[in-house]
């Protein structure tokens, strides 16, 4: 069946712009009450130290033919209904002037931040689609991490939703994720879109709206379902977002605006950053724990790269013995490990893997003088004398033992004993 692509373009009246800062833009709507509209948390970090965490990782770089300047060209509303119109979306790109502001901040302050994630783009975005496929949804959903995590996969958002798709951890296990002390599996970009994927789809058989799909992502279903309550049963997101919490009513905006910008980013003159992560990866399954540190040391593998190809295993540990568990590299290393499997496992594993199977207790030293107090005596060993008519059942029943523990300190095979006999009890 050809897929449908669609876009109808809406411009609510009444809604204006008023003001805007670092976390929140402020609109006036056709009441002329002011609304408040939060930006998204990935909208609002501090872009700096983003690209200085993935400078330092060395798998983002600039082009050399590449002069992004800071000038972003500015056009006429109808330029951006005329872009908006022409993308090839099956979901609803509206335009208004919230979804102005939102578009004005991607190509202005976080125009340094849409250059890293078009880059970023280019290792995340064929997996999102790949997902987003299998279940039928709109490709244009691929960009939803752009809002939710900048395609960060180890981001986490203050209320605790962690990866790329920022999954809160109840929902992420009611989709399949693994989540525990070394395994974190919203991280990963396979896994997490495939359950993000899932989640998209149960929200559309509840709403069949995209709109509210994507808000209630956002916020969850309750609160939607509260919100079209409020207004009356409207199932329109720019007729309920005045009910709907902060973040969530700037969601849908942000959301077109993330579509506008990995579109239309040339025009804006935004230069797309160099992806170093491999194209084409391949996966190792391992049934032992292994450290990646062992694996990059004996494979002289950059680490860091490694545990960007492996963003799940929160401390490098990847605990095969628990399940088998998949790591990701080049397809030759694949070859190399498997290979060299048995140096890695064995390479520094005191160190790499310090956790200890069985560990024995220290005994009190006997020849100790502070030891021979009541405990010292009562480990040394105690015999008593079979008297006449004595059985090993009495005999342990006095002494607070078992026929078995007699026979073993004893050597005995049978029942059979003799009066006068000295028999160890412990």
């Amino acid at each position: 069946m050809a897929m449908l692509f669609a876009c109808s373009l809406l411009i609510t009246p009444g809604i204006q712009a008023q003001d805007v800062d670092d976390d929140e833009v402020v609109i006036t709507d056709a009441q002329g009450i002011d609304e408040e509209i939060e930006f998204p948390e990935a909208m609002s970090e501090d872009i700096d130290s983003l690209l200085n965490l993935y400078h330092s990782k060395t798998y983002l770089t600039t082009y050399d033919d590449c002069r992004m300047g800071d000038v972003n060209p500015t056009f006429g509303k109808e330029v951006y209904i005329d872009r908006l119109r022409r993308m090839p979306t099956m979901m609803e790109m509206a335009y208004n002037d919230v979804v102005q502001t939102f578009i004005d901040r991607y190509t202005g302050r976080l125009r340094r931040s849409v250059s890293f994630m078009l880059g970023a783009a280019n290792f995340y975005i064929p997996l999102f689609e790949e997902a987003l496929e299998i279940y039928q949804l709109p490709l244009e959903l691929k960009y939803l991490p752009i809002i939710e995590s900048a395609l960060k996969p180890t981001a986490v958002s203050r209320a605790g939703a962690a990866g790329l798709w920022q999954f809160m951890s109840a929902t992420g296990k009611d989709y399949g994720l693994e989540i525990n002390s070394l395994v974190d599996e919203r991280r990963d970009p396979v896994r997490s879109s495939y359950a993000a994927a899932h989640y998209l789809s149960d929200l559309y058989k509840i709403f069949g709206d995209w709109n509210l799909v994507i808000a209630a992502y956002n916020c969850g279903p309750a609160t939607i379902n509260k919100a079209i309550h409020r207004a009356g049963g409207e199932m329109d997101y720019w007729k309920i977002y005045p009910y709907l919490p902060r973040e969530t009513r700037g969601y849908v905006p942000a959301f077109i605006a993330a579509n506008y910008v990995m579109t239309y980013y040339c025009e804006h003159n935004i230069c797309p950053m160099r992806c170093e992560l491999p194209a084409k990866t391949d996966t190792v399954v391992v049934s032992k724990n292994v450290n990646l540190n062992q694996i990059a040391a004996v494979l002289e593998l950059d680490i860091e790269m490694l545990r960007a190809l492996n963003p799940s295993y929160r401390r490098d540990v990847v605990p095969g013995a628990t399940k088998p568990s998949a790591i990701r590299m080049m397809p030759n290393d694949v070859v190399r490990f498997i290979d060299m499997q048995d140096s890695i496992y064995n390479y520094n594993t005191s160190t790499m893997l310090p956790k200890r199977d069985v560990v024995e207790v220290n005994e009190p030293a006997a020849s100790s003088k502070r030891g021979k107090g009541r405990n010292s005596r009562n480990l040394k060993a105690k015999t008593v004398t079979v008297r006449r008519g004595d059985t090993l059942g009495a005999i342990a029943r006095r002494n607070g033992t078992t026929v078995q523990k007699l026979r073993q300190l004893n050597g005995l095979s049978g029942n059979s004993i003799r009066a006068g006999k000295k028999l160890r009890v412990r």
